[in-house]
């Protein structure tokens, strides 16, 4: 029940504000909400604001005690909703599928799948040494064993 009402609210908040979109929901025995969100521009500090009071002011604290927070997608976890990669298209990821682990340029994001790019060095087909040759690999979600951002300064 108390669920049911905290996961209500959240959506009429989120519907509010849809540029924003909902990463994680936790609720602990204790009623410790945790709720971590992303949004298609990034989040402001005034976004994890509205979702926490439109919670927040329509939860009854003398019917159930709880404890809430509001959080944004940190910086550097994995990418797990397809909004995610969306945003993130032109930004390099550290990608690992269970084949390899590349760090590629994000090209495209669709609903299925994401295109990225990257360089690597191999052995030339044909003498000593080796060549830079221009990997592309499209690459469907289910196949992601994680995906992270990588932060360049």
């Amino acid at each position: 029940m108390f669920r049911t009402t905290v996961e209500n609210l959240l959506k009429e908040g989120l519907e509010e504000k849809q540029h924003l979109f909902l990463i994680d929901l936790s609720i602990s025995e204790d009623n410790s909400i945790k709720v971590v969100i992303d949004g298609d521009h990034g989040v402001t500090v005034e976004d994890c604001m509205f979702i926490s009071r439109a919670i927040e002011h329509n939860l009854d604290r003398e019917e159930q005690d709880f404890s809430l927070e509001v959080a944004s997608s940190g910086a550097t976890a994995p990418l797990v909703n397809i909004r995610q990669y969306k945003k993130n298209i032109g930004r390099t990821l550290e990608l690992k599928t269970k084949d390899q682990v590349v760090e590629a340029d994000l090209v495209d994001a669709t609903d299925n799948n994401i295109k990225v790019q990257w360089t690597s060095r191999e052995p030339k087909p044909v003498g000593k040494g080796k060549v830079t040759v221009q990997n592309e690999a499209e690459i469907a979600y289910k196949d992601i064993v994680e995906a992270k951002v990588m932060i360049k300064f």
